[in-house]
């Protein structure tokens, strides 16, 4: 359970000092400008449909994904692959599987079933001090977020971490969380490449009493160390230390913009204009819409089983949903 302590007199949130409306094109660009200047090859977005026939995964449910043989170092290295260093902001589908939020959809104002993910990787190259001396670069001096509106959490066991963020950012204690397995050990489903991770948070003002709602995840740094099988609780050494990393585009959108949630960010407001004042119904009808056609566009069709039959389900949603508003449709 998230129990972060606000700083006093921080108030709701406006847009950021010097980044004004700043377009998600934009922070894309520099997320991934800024990366390739510290040495990172820019990869570009890989399919939904996960690489290589991999049966583990319905669906590319995270930046790190199309690098899963990298991280277990089965691709050929370094060498082979061109890179040590890669970025990426990578479409990713959360419907299914570990990582599920087709439920979430409407109810909160920061889940979707498609969303964009930014994300810097290292594959045995740096490994924690530089992660989160990049990471705070890129927030406090590139996006020049406030110092006293930012979080972190940390793995309890994670004691490095830990001191790496009061020794790099000069972050107190208070402002630094130490939580378990279920909260900082992240992992790409049930078997897979997996570690202890530390998360940024953006605190939204003290005007929000519910901690979970007040504070808003920024970026998760995944130090990936382990490998775990389906099924088996023992964890296993990775041949390689590496770094995963993921920041979600809409949710930073959010904040620089200045506006209540991700979908009233230039995201959303094309797709359906003021979405997110309107009714929960019109902000799932059209975030659904936005995840069918990303998944459409990469081969994905309706079906009785697995991914297809995710889809399936986002499709008659959306339907569902639209019917409420007076759509007419003879679809099932």
């Amino acid at each position: 359970m998230l129990r972060l302590r606000g700083s006093a007199g921080v108030r709701r949130s406006s847009a950021v000092r010097n980044v004004h409306s700043l377009p998600s094109t934009e922070l894309r660009s520099r997320f991934l400008q800024f990366f390739e200047s510290q040495g990172h090859r820019i990869v570009p977005s890989a399919s939904l449909v996960p690489p290589g026939g991999d049966q583990s995964l319905l669906f590319v449910n995270a930046g790190m994904v199309p690098f899963k043989q990298a991280f277990l170092g089965i691709d050929g290295g370094a060498k082979a692959r061109g890179y040590s260093r890669a970025t990426s902001a990578q479409r990713c589908v959360r419907a299914g599987g570990k990582h599920n939020d087709l439920d979430q959809v409407g109810l909160t104002r920061r889940h979707h079933t498609m969303f964009e993910m930014l994300g810097n990787f290292s594959f045995g190259d740096y490994f924690k001090k530089q992660a989160i001396t990049m990471c705070w670069r890129f927030l406090t001096q590139e996006l020049e977020l406030p110092i006293d509106r930012l979080h972190v959490t940390v793995l309890k066991s994670d004691q490095e971490a830990r001191r790496l963020w009061k020794q790099i950012a000069g972050l107190p204690d208070h402002k630094i969380q130490e939580l378990d397995e279920h909260d900082n050990f992240w992992a790409m489903g049930d078997s897979g490449p997996c570690g202890p991770c530390s998360e940024v948070f953006w605190d939204l003002g003290d005007h929000i009493a519910d901690p979970d709602e007040r504070f808003l995840e920024l970026w998760n740094l995944v130090f990936m160390q382990f490998f775990r099988n389906e099924g088996d609780s023992e964890l296993h050494a990775l041949p390689n230390c590496s770094v995963d990393t993921g920041m979600g585009l809409e949710r930073v959108a959010s904040v620089l913009q200045g506006v209540p949630s991700n979908y009233h960010t230039d995201v959303f407001v094309p797709l359906l204009t003021e979405v997110a004042t309107r009714s929960k119904t019109l902000r799932i009808v059209s975030d659904h819409l936005r995840a069918t056609y990303a998944l459409l566009q990469d081969g994905v069709f309706p079906s009785n089983i697995g991914r297809g039959y995710v889809l399936r389900r986002i499709i008659r949603r959306a339907i569902r949903h639209a019917q409420q508003l007076g759509v007419r449709s003879d679809a099932s």
